[in-house]
């Protein structure tokens, strides 16, 4: 507990399966701000890498929002989902009952996703199928690789002699990226079913993006270049030409950062895009005005 914020343990969905803190500010906010939800990274549990998802919680609750990070099915302290779901829509399933939950003990209307790499993905996967989701805050999601991509892949890769070296021997991460592209880019259909491994591949992808654009969800997406996703900038756009994007995709680039914003300076820098990117396109005013030592760093 804190004089800006409290925290409380709960159990949600209809089996009171899974395990969630909510942080909320200890005192409430004069106009209603969507909730923050957000979600694992692999199996990582609700705290995150480097803490980083308890410091923004609290830096949220203390902007006025009521933040809520959960396990999902089978990770952390959440127990198993029993209904033989795939791994996929099982995460889906959660992601529901966990708003569901939230809006019944908190009479909470609206919601705006955050992930890290897979939950990002399941941001995007799940975000246009629930109307009361305004907002998905995106880091480093899934996207197709594009020409461009391949070209600053290969030629920051092959500046360094342990690549050219990786090449020769058969071990290159660009040759096992340009097998997987091959192995699902030549499958017509999906014959098991939606996985994260072939989401970048998958035209359902951008039908998510367009579902969300077409349902007036804002979006923040910041990418990271030492990552084999994505290499540049503007990768998202040329990745989707068909989702007309326009004033609600804001991007962010982090050149120097890890997948993992694991620099402390890179954590802070992400706390303030995410920040400002909340007040001004969600309505959220306070957010741009917490200060810096807020941050979630």
């Amino acid at each position: 507990m804190s004089g800006k914020f409290t925290e409380q343990a709960l159990l949600l969905g209809p089996r009171q399966s899974l395990v969630g803190i909510v942080t909320r500010p200890s005192t409430p906010a004069p106009t209603a701000k969507p909730a923050i939800v957000i979600l694992n990274t692999g199996v990582v549990h609700r705290v995150g890498h480097h803490r980083m998802y308890v410091t923004m919680a609290r830096a949220f609750a203390g902007a006025g929002h009521t933040v809520l990070r959960f396990d999902f099915s089978g990770i952390g302290d959440s127990d198993r989902r029993t209904d033989r779901l795939s791994p996929v829509n099982a995460c889906l399933a959660d992601i529901k009952e966990a708003l569901d939950s939230l809006e019944k003990s908190h009479r909470i209307s609206q919601f705006v996703l955050v992930g890290l790499c897979s939950g990002a993905d399941y941001a995007v996967l799940y975000g246009h199928t629930d109307p009361r989701v305004v907002g998905l805050v995106l880091m480093d999601p899934s996207i197709p690789p594009t020409a461009r991509y391949y070209f600053h892949y290969v030629a920051q890769r092959l500046s360094r002699l342990r690549n050219w070296i990786s090449v020769v021997t058969g071990r290159s991460g660009l040759i096992r990226l340009l097998l997987t592209q091959f192995f699902y880019g030549a499958r017509a259909s999906r014959t098991g079913g939606l996985t994260l491994e072939s989401l970048q591949f998958d035209p359902y992808l951008a039908q998510c993006y367009r579902d969300s654009v077409s349902r007036g969800i804002r979006m923040l997406a910041a990418f990271t270049s030492i990552s084999p996703r994505q290499t540049y900038r503007q990768q998202m756009l040329d990745a989707f030409p068909d989702v007309h994007f326009n004033d609600q995709l804001k991007l962010e680039f982090f050149p120097e950062s890890d997948h993992l914003f694991s620099a402390q300076k890179d954590r802070s820098k992400l706390s303030r895009a995410i920040m400002d990117w909340v007040g001004s396109a969600l309505g959220a005013g306070t957010l741009a005005q917490v200060p810096k030592s807020r941050a979630f760093n």
